[in-house]
This record gives C-alpha cells, sequence and structure tokens, in this order.
C-alpha cells in the first residue's frame, strides 16, 4: 500500500514510518525539518527510515499550497496519516502565528489533497489536550470539547472540525486520534521526560509543575503506532444510528470517528520521576512549582470504542517503557 505520512522526521511520524517499511508499504515521508527542535535528532531518525528502499523522502511544509497539491497528484497516495503539526502547549503562548500556518493552513492543504487524490483515508493526530477544562474522567471522545485553554487546543479541536465537514461534504473517510502523554526513545527535545533525563544527569535542579500531582496517562511510542495501524486499516464508515436530536460527537452520519488513544491508566507524575530515577541511576533535586498556564492538572483517557473497533490493547508498563527510554537516551546523548 502507498502511505503518505506527514511528519516524518517526527518522534510518532518516524516509529510509524518504520513500522510500516518493515511491512512491506510504501511509505510518502514527508517533513520540513524545522528548527523548533534538534534538527539533528530528526535527521537521525530519518537515517532509520532512509535505508529502505520503499521509503520515498520529500522535504515540504504541509503549509505549502502549491508544493502539496504537486506532491498528491505525482506520489497519489492511497492513504495518508497527518502526523506534522506545531507541537507543544507552552510554546503556543509565545508564537501563535506557527499553530495557525501549520495546525490549520496546512491541515487544510492535506484535506484538499485528499479531495482531489481519492484517498481512501485519512487518519491525522489530534490530542488529549482538546479536553482543555474538563474535570469528568476518564475523557471520552463522547463529551464536550469547547472550551481548550490553549491556541495549541484549539487548533486540533479546529482540525476535528474540519475534518468533519469534508467527510460531510466529499464523503472522504477520516479519523482523527486524540493522543495521550507519549514517551519513549526518540522523543523530543522539548518533552518532559528528556529535559528531566537531561538535568538530572547533570545534577541540576528539574522543574516539577503543579507541585508534581499533575497525573498522565502516559503512553509508549510502540502502542501508539500499534494503534495508529489498527485504524488506518479500519476505515472509518457513516454511523447509520447517529442521530441529530441526540448527537454523537464521536461519529457521524458521514464517515467521521474520533477516538482516544491512551494508555487508560493515570499516573502520578512523582511516580513517572521516582520510576525515571531508577532507571537512570540518579535522584532527582525538585524545583516545585505551580500549574503553568495552559497545562491541564490530568489526562485520563477512555479507549473504550478503540479497544471495540480495532481490538487496541496497550502492552508496555511504565517500568518497561522508561527503561527503554533511558537506555536509548544514555547511547543516543552519549555517541
Amino acid at each position: 500500500m502507498q502511505i503518505l505520512i506527514t511528519g516524518s522526521a517526527g518522534f510518532i511520524g518516524s516509529a510509524l514510518a518504520l513500522r510500516l517499511l518493515e511491512n512491506g508499504d510504501t511509505v510518502i515521508g514527508v517533513d520540513n525539518l524545522n528548527d523548533y527542535y534538534d534538527v539533528e535528532l530528526k535527521k537521525a531518525r530519518l537515517e532509520r527510515t532512509l535505508k529502505y528502499p520503499n521509503y520515498i523522502d520529500v522535504r515540504a511544509d504541509i503549509a505549502d499550497r502549491g508544493t502539496m497539491e504537486q506532491l498528491f497528484a505525482k506520489h497519489r497516495p492511497q492513504r495518508v496519516v497527518n502526523l506534522a503539526a506545531q507541537a507543544g502547549v507552552r510554546y503556543s503562548l509565545e508564537n501563535p502565528h506557527s499553530y495557525v500556518e501549520t495546525n490549520l493552513v496546512g491541515f487544510a492543504n492535506i484535506l484538499e489533497g485528499c479531495r482531489h487524490h481519492g484517498v481512501e483515508h485519512l487518519v491525522y493526530a489530534s490530542s488529549s489536550s482538546v479536553y482543555g477544562a474538563n474535570t469528568h474522567m476518564p475523557f471520552s471522545v463522547h463529551d464536550n470539547v469547547d472550551h481548550p485553554v490553549s491556541l495549541y487546543a484549539a487548533s486540533k479541536k479546529a482540525n476535528e472540525l474540519m475534518a468533519h465537514t469534508y467527510s460531510h461534504l466529499y464523503a472522504i473517510p477520516t479519523t482523527g486520534l486524540r493522543f495521550f502523554t507519549v514517551y519513549g526513545p526518540w522523543s523530543r527535545p522539548d518533552m518532559a521526560m528528556i529535559t528531566f533525563a537531561r538535568k538530572m544527569l547533570a545534577g541540576e535542579p528539574i522543574d516539577v509543575f503543579n507541585y508534581g500531582k499533575h497525573r498522565r496517562d502516559f503512553t509508549y511510542i510502540d502502542d501508539i503506532v500499534e494503534g495508529i495501524i489498527r485504524t488506518l486499516n479500519h476505515v472509518a464508515q457513516p454511523n447509520p444510528d447517529w442521530s441529530g436530536d441526540a448527537p454523537d460527537s464521536a461519529t457521524s452520519r458521514a464517515p467521521y470517528r474520533l477516538y482516544n488513544i491512551g494508555s487508560n491508566q493515570p499516573i502520578e507524575l512523582m511516580r513517572y520521576i521516582e520510576v525515571l530515577e531508577d532507571c537512570l541511576g540518579v535522584k532527582a533535586q525538585k524545583n516545585l512549582l505551580p500549574l503553568q498556564p495552559g497545562d491541564m492538572p490530568d489526562t485520563y483517557a477512555d479507549v473504550t470504542n478503540l479497544v471495540a473497533d480495532v481490538g487496541y490493547q496497550p502492552a508496555t508498563t511504565l517500568e518497561e517503557g522508561i527503561g527503554r527510554f533511558a537506555q536509548w537516551y544514555k547511547s543516543y546523548y552519549a555517541a
């Protein structure tokens, strides 16, 4: 199968591309290698996929309309996984325009490419951040998510609305995946795990926001990739029982689906730090700080629908996942 992955040099995109290449699929990988974080890490991830003859490397920005039109016309992917995005909650307070350009304009270009070139299924990254001010736990895809608390979250909610419009107007099957705190080897340097590891090994204090009372549904990268592939192969279908009298926000009369993808086991930040201490063999000096603007105190995924529809079952314990991360971190940053 010919599959387009945007954000192919990213944390999730690179891991997904590897799995699909190993399965024998042809992957068209699109990434602009921007400098939001260490470009050398992105290049190192790419080195793993460039070894495969069935990998097509494309250096492009999804916000570039003309380039994306040419890409879809040339390669005609059967299915698309859109993972390219301006990530990060806190950075959206500093540079809001980058979120508009990539997450909104870029996503519109992806939708248009799917519309005009007969794409069988579009799977795209949403985020647990869309739950915003919700306090009902666990978060359900059937909950209202009209109160985001960051521009990043608002852009991801907008992606869901945009996808539904294209599913409705043009019968394009679309599936949005709300990711919950993905972690593991090759992760982004701005993510907590790498920041903590770097400072702990250097003997520097780590900033622990919300006084360590955060709870997160930490989800290991391999479990995320397995869920994406299962979803990609489960093409979204209309829900014949959908009713405007009692609307279900996760389905539609159009071929549209939303799923949470998480571990379904929220863990307090302090426990996360304890496991990282054990795996790195060093104790953390903690600088306890209040909740940051735009941050959510807790995330907890209800994955019932994903389990029922595609048999998703996360299998990696926190101890296993952080252990693998620690091994990778020491080998990669010591090289």
